[in-house]
């Protein structure tokens, strides 16, 4: 309940305990063992910080916070505390103008977010990566962001872990070594995550958190994220509610003290985002916590007991609701102990004590004064809320899901031009230039081939041709012998018959005066004269 400037949360008898609008912003605590009320106060709280005009945002784990957008209901439990604190009429029951939001898009418009805006160190603690792992991480956003590749989803990132996987060597140089063991347990890291849903809450369109900051006839609008199925895996949960902390600290500028502030952030099952968190994760969390403030939001952590909250961020929370808490053995009254001595104390009571034996909507209450300083510690009745306390049937969900302005904006997902389409026209032209390579390859071998051929060939055929050149001439020189012999034959024939012809004319003048002697020798010298002549023309040459 609003009134005056001031969040009225408590009331101890006659006074009201309230958290003054224009130190919301020092965030807060609300603490407290199951059961004991911290649901109803943080609903209180949303109420009044709606009603004041400050949006709101929380989660709602059990699936009861749904109920603000629906007015509440007679209860003789809250009839009497309406008149135990003696709030008349200022007391109604209503609605509240409300978003429902869920990551996995079934009870709430999809809550969505980028690879790249979600960044390496929350994805890291995201997929339970070690230091080296990691590092390789961080190595490809930086690649990414280098070559100007959006990484929206998750096929974005599998795509450029393959890619600069496969050309490790080329990024030595600048980036060093890339493992393919890191790159193959990222790999499988994202395949795990895909199964838990990482398919459907990184992606576009991206939650806007301008969006959030909205009002509606003058009530700060709230936004309920569904984290009935979410809460199964607290890593997934705890990182996905840091990382909606950090946008709100990444976005917001400065603006410094305000009258009230800009919006308020609960952060249900608080002791999650602590648990195994990286030192360096740890250290961003604390300088969130500690600037966030300067830009008017308010966060305000919910858990059971305050030792969950690292001392450095509990320093910071300086307005706080504690509920009962149980010490059945030694560390939970250690725990009690120390949850007492984080409050101013009352001379009245022992805080310790109080808080173990408060009753349901009961709580211990300080919150910080006009001075700055935490209010001493008070033992007060939390108010009751005036939406309705419960679960919304589905129906009437869909119909304030459908109802909401933001609905058109958010509902389909939307698969823009990224690192993983860039890569697959890469991987594409690479192919086609690697075929063409290829081919030119075939061709440049069956070029070389045919040139080979030719070259026989050709040398087959001058060799023919010179045995078919060396053929004739032997058969030209043979022919030239055989002319030549029957030249030299025709000579000698010629010759002959003239020898023959002189033997006998001298055969004939011997016989004459020789008688028959004259005859036979003028014979025998011409056959001798015929030899003599053919001897010597078949030694010319």
């Amino acid at each position: 309940m609003y009134k005056d400037n001031e969040i009225w949360v408590a009331s101890d008898g006659d006074a009201k305990l309230c958290i003054k609008s224009k130190y919301a912003n020092r965030h807060g605590l609300i603490a407290g063992a199951t059961g004991t009320g911290k649901t109803v106060t943080l609903k209180v709280m949303a109420e009044s910080f709606s009603d004041a005009g400050v949006p709101v945002f929380l989660s709602d784990i059990k699936g009861d916070l749904s109920g603000m957008c629906k007015p509440g209901e007679e209860k003789e439990s809250i009839t009497k505390r309406v008149a135990e604190l003696g709030m008349g009429e200022d007391f109604s029951f209503k609605a509240y103008p409300t978003v429902f939001w869920d990551i996995f898009g079934k009870k709430g418009l999809p809550l969505r977010t980028t690879i790249s805006e979600f960044g390496p160190m929350l994805l890291a603690k995201l997929l339970d990566l070690n230091q080296i792992q990691t590092d390789i991480l961080n190595i490809i956003f930086k690649i990414a962001d280098d070559e100007g590749l959006l990484l929206i989803d998750l096929k974005d990132l599998k795509s450029m872990l393959n890619y600069v996987s496969e050309n490790a060597a080329d990024y030595k140089a600048e980036y060093g070594n890339i493992a393919p063991q890191s790159v193959n347990a990222i790999m499988r890291g994202l395949v795990a995550l895909g199964d838990k849903g990482g398919d459907i809450f990184f992606g576009e369109p991206a939650l806007d958190i301008n969006d959030w900051f909205v009002t509606k006839d003058g009530k700060g609008m709230i936004n309920v994220l569904d984290a009935t199925t979410i809460i199964n895996d607290p890593v997934i949960y705890s990182t996905f509610m840091l990382w909606m902390l950090a946008e709100l600290f990444e976005i917001m500028p400065e603006v410094g003290d305000l009258d009230k502030p800009k919006m308020v952030f609960f952060f249900d099952e608080a002791h999650l985002l602590f648990k195994d968190t990286p030192k360096a994760l740890l250290q961003k969390i604390e300088q969130v916590v500690k600037l966030i403030r300067s830009k008017g939001i308010g966060v305000y952590f919910i858990t059971q007991n305050p030792s969950d909250i690292p001392d450095e961020v509990l320093a910071q929370l300086g307005n706080k609701v504690q509920h009962a808490l149980r010490a059945y053995t030694p560390a939970e009254q250690k725990g009690i102990k120390a949850a007492a001595q984080s409050y101013r104390v009352n001379p009245d009571f022992d805080t310790a004590e109080i808080i173990t034996n408060l009753g349901i909507g009961e709580a211990v209450v300080s919150f910080i004064e006009d001075d700055g300083a935490p209010a001493m510690v008070r033992k007060a009745k939390v108010l009751p809320p005036q939406s309705y306390l419960g679960a919304i049937d589905d129906m009437m969900r869909a119909a304030v899901i459908s109802m909401s302005d933001l609905a058109g904006k958010y509902k389909d997902m939307v698969d823009r031009d990224s690192a993983y389409e860039f890569l697959q026209r890469l991987q594409v032209e690479i192919s086609q230039k690697q075929e063409e390579e290829r081919q030119a390859e075939i061709e440049r071998k069956e070029a070389e081939k045919q040139v080979e051929i030719e070259r026989k060939e050709a040398e087959k055929q001058a060799k023919a041709a010179q045995k078919e050149a060396e053929k004739q001439a032997k058969e030209a020189e043979k022919e030239e012998k055989k002319k030549k012999n029957a030249i030299k034959k025709g000579v000698a024939a010629v010759a002959g018959t003239a020898a023959g012809t002189i033997g006998r004319q001298i055969g004939k003048t011997l016989g004459k005066s020789g008688g028959k002697f004259g005859s036979s020798l003028g014979g025998n010298l011409g056959a001798s004269l015929g030899r003599g002549v053919l001897s010597t023309l078949f030694k010319l040459k």
